[in-house]
């Protein structure tokens, strides 16, 4: 009987010995302070979240950098474009308009020469060939987008007409042209040549 209560208790020490272990080695695996665990582990994921969004990749900077110069290239090509079309539509203008006045004198010279026929010379072949080669000149002019300035028997306008001579005329209103000495031309809405005209009152 002696030997199986030794037994027993043996066995009851050890059961105690191994729990004490087990129980020492659960606390060793355990933090101290479970608060101060939990708070150093979320700085340590705070200070590793905000790592990632300071820290870019060097990649995603250089496109960023390179998207950056693409626009700016693109937004100065774009205002390159608009000057350059707006400088050729300028000296598209400029040519036209000295071209236009070269060709005047050459229509002034017609009508002159028509006027000056009389009546036997104007039903001539001559004068009727010379008269179709004038309307057709008009007609370039016009699709040209040129038309004479009305004058005679309007009101001065001093942006259309330019006043070489002076009449006073009960019979004509008051700044009104009564003659039309040299017709003027209109480009488009820009005078190319001022009518000359004399005007009443």
């Amino acid at each position: 009987m002696a030997d199986t209560d030794k037994n027993q208790d043996e066995i009851i020490e050890e059961l105690e010995d191994s729990e004490a272990e087990q129980a020492a080695e659960e606390a060793a695996k355990e933090p101290e302070d479970p608060e101060k665990a939990e708070k150093s582990s979320s700085e340590e994921e705070k200070k590793s979240f905000f790592k990632k969004k300071e820290k870019k990749d060097k990649k995603d900077l250089q496109i960023e950098e390179l998207t950056d110069k693409l626009k700016r290239s693109m937004a100065e090509f774009e205002n390159f474009r608009r000057r350059t079309e707006k400088e050729k539509a300028a000296m598209f203008e400029v040519g036209a308009k000295s071209v236009i006045e070269k060709i005047l004198p050459v229509v002034d010279n017609f009508e002159r020469g028509m006027a000056s026929l009389n009546e036997e010379e104007a039903h001539s072949p001559f004068a009727e060939g010379m008269d179709k080669i004038y309307k057709q000149l008009l007609t370039v002019l016009e699709s040209m987008e040129v038309k004479p300035i009305e004058a005679l028997g309007k009101e001065f306008n001093p942006n259309f007409h330019n006043a070489v001579m002076h009449v006073e005329d009960e019979e004509a209103g008051e700044n009104i042209i009564v003659e039309e000495f040299q017709k003027g031309y209109l480009y488009r809405d820009s005078v190319i040549r001022h009518s000359r005209v004399k005007v009443a009152n």
